[in-house]
């Protein structure tokens, strides 16, 4: 493991890595991963599908078509680079706001606007994507992942599992409790805090007094860096690292990546009430896709028209996937408790009996 995460940037020193600015211009050379064109537009395309699905689901659930939806608006970079540093093989275990990652490691979007749909189908994801289902229950996808990263150490598998949390999860006791097992335990895995500034209505700086959320991993014994989670180029090489590290039985690592929360915390939300417009304006200017735009532009790997064609291509292509899920209509009474378990405890099963009884005498 190189001297990025181990040596010169130290948490409880408040340094952050950051190779791209807003503009999009390498500022830090020597670490910039120098990724090839195919990469680097997977990454992007990724990130713009992310986002038109995301501003369609928005509407969807504004017209009633849709269930409650958290928004990634401006995580995309935290996300898509996060993912782009692992291996086929490895685990992603989520909390609720990963639609990026979700996409970058193939799962199809038809299954992520299924589940925000209601239909259990919608958590069946490709077995070989190796990614688990939304997990509402904040902290506990940490324990999980540990669990995922040590199981693949004593079968002698070559992953990691990477766990998504956000600022206001690691004040949740099963974070913490996670992160001092794995760390006891040096599991391979990689703990990523999307610090988007708002646990809901409660800012980040009141929900710790903690300066970086990143130390937290010193109290557990591993190792922790602050990122711009804006910059896709500074989360790819911090995953990367953190990957390597874990991988080679060094140690969990705590990435923090530093982004932010544009839209509202879910669409039951109404940010307006707790947060400054100008605060959102500024992190606006920060923007990740289009960041990487100007440095793909740059590097004359993309141009605006097929920016323009690119779009057109993603607002049809999200149209059709949700009509595809609209087709499926109500689901089954006994799907809610027939996928909680391989198979459906006696307890589940009572209850079940019970409420398609209330819905027959209803009728």
């Amino acid at each position: 493991m190189s001297h990025v995460l181990m040596k010169n940037y130290d948490p409880l020193k408040k340094q952050q890595l950051q190779i791209m600015d807003i503009n999009g211009k390498i500022i830090n050379p020597d670490l910039d991963p120098k990724l090839d064109k195919e990469t680097l537009l997977k990454m992007y395309k990724t990130m713009t599908l992310g986002r038109v699905a995301d501003l369609r689901a928005v509407q969807y659930q504004r017209q009633g078509r849709m269930l409650t939806f958290p928004p990634n608006i401006g995580q995309e970079a935290t996300q898509v680079g996060a993912m782009a540093a692992l291996k086929e093989g490895d685990w992603l275990s989520p909390a609720f706001r990963e639609l990026n990652m979700m996409l970058y490691k193939g799962v199809p979007l038809e299954n992520i606007y299924l589940y925000w749909y209601g239909n259990e189908m919608g958590s069946k994801f490709p077995k070989e994507t190796h990614v688990l289902p939304v997990n509402i229950i904040i902290g506990s996808q940490v324990a999980i992942a540990t669990g995922l990263a040590m199981g693949a150490r004593m079968q002698g598998r070559d992953e990691i599992a990477v766990a998504s949390i956000g600022d206001g999860g690691t004040a949740h006791g099963d974070f913490n409790e996670a992160l001092n097992f794995a760390g006891s335990f040096d599991a391979p895995l990689v703990v990523l805090v999307q610090n988007n500034q708002w646990a809901i209505s409660t800012p980040r700086k009141v929900a710790t007094k903690a300066e970086t959320l990143a130390q937290k991993a010193v109290a557990a014994g591993v190792k922790g860096i602050q990122v711009d989670g804006n910059d896709i180029l500074a989360m790819y090489v911090a995953m990367k690292e953190a990957a390597e590290h874990a991988r080679t039985g060094k140690g969990p690592v705590l990435v923090e990546a530093v982004t932010y929360r544009i839209g509202a915390h879910t669409t039951s939300d109404d940010p307006s009430i707790y947060r400054d417009d100008k605060e959102v304006e500024e992190w606006i200017k920060k923007d990740p896709i289009e960041r990487l735009k100007k440095y793909l532009i740059s590097k004359k790997y993309w141009s605006e028209e097929e920016d323009k064609q690119l779009e057109e291509e993603n607002h049809k292509y999200v149209q059709e996937v949700f009509a595809k899920v609209e087709k499926t209509g109500e689901i089954p009474l006994e799907d809610v408790f027939k996928y909680v378990y391989s198979e459906m405890t006696p307890n589940q099963v009572s209850q079940y009996e019970y409420y398609k009884k209330f819905l027959e005498g209803s009728k």
